[in-house]
């Protein structure tokens, strides 16, 4: 793994996507940073971190894709390769809130953005961003976030975490590549947030329902039982949850 440290920069990802424009860039060359000014989450919504603090992280993924319907597999190496990691650390209550926030009973542990970029020669390129909270501890402006530290009461080494990271995404990409991607989509659905339950949601119409998570589809839509028991299918930008 070739691995880049910098002290500040706008976005791993975007560097990453500079990078990989201009060179020929190894796979799973890794950037890290201790602060970023322009952290991204899903949907442009930004992620803060206090310098020093947390692993802020993007990855370049390349040939592990092969077709643009296979695109979910990654969030779903990706998170479960988080999620493996930090069950080895004994974090309590563990899951996926789709499509790929890492939590720890009802708080944010992690967030995960794919950025995926189609190149001339059919390949998929694949930008894994990674903000995983570890060691800081003041998130008054974030009430539904927690970290590392927060939930275990102890301080960790972002070099030795981030590497355990690193490892994991390439084993569970070697699942992808192999075949196997089922062996992560069962894994991912067994530990979806709220599955399975009654939870609150809202759409883009700022309409509130009821709804039980039944599954992830391949294309990676939320597939929901609501309350009239029909099944409704949601994509990313099109539903909230409420919790």
């Amino acid at each position: 793994m070739k691995l880049i440290k910098l002290n500040a920069i706008d976005s791993t990802n975007d560097f990453l996507k500079d990078m990989s424009r201009n060179e020929v860039v190894e796979n799973f060359t890794t950037v890290v940073a201790e602060s970023q000014t322009k952290g991204k989450g899903q949907m442009g919504s930004i992620w803060n971190s206090e310098q020093g603090k947390n692993i802020i992280m993007s990855t370049l993924v390349n040939d592990v894709l092969k077709d643009a319907s296979d695109i979910f597999h990654l969030n779903v190496a990706i998170s479960l390769a988080v999620i493996e990691v930090l069950q080895d650390l004994n974090i309590p209550k563990l899951s996926v809130k789709w499509p790929n926030d890492i939590m720890s009973d009802t708080k944010k542990l992690a967030g995960i953005l794919i950025e995926n970029s189609f190149k001339s020669d059919n390949r998929i390129e694949s930008i894994v961003g990674i903000g995983l909270n570890v060691n800081q501890k003041d998130f008054i402006l974030l009430p539904k976030a927690t970290s590392l530290s927060i939930v275990m009461k102890k301080e960790y080494d972002l070099d030795d975490l981030l590497n355990k990271i690193v490892f994991q995404i390439r084993k569970n990409c070697a699942l992808i590549v192999s075949g196997q991607s089922e062996l992560l989509w069962k894994e991912y659905h067994q530990k979806m947030f709220k599955i399975g339950i009654p939870v609150a949601f809202e759409d883009v119409n700022h309409n509130q329902f009821m709804g039980i998570i039944q599954k992830v589809t391949d294309e990676g839509k939320l597939q929901i039982i609501v309350e009239d028991d029909s099944i409704k299918t949601f994509g990313i930008k099109e539903i909230t949850m409420l919790y």
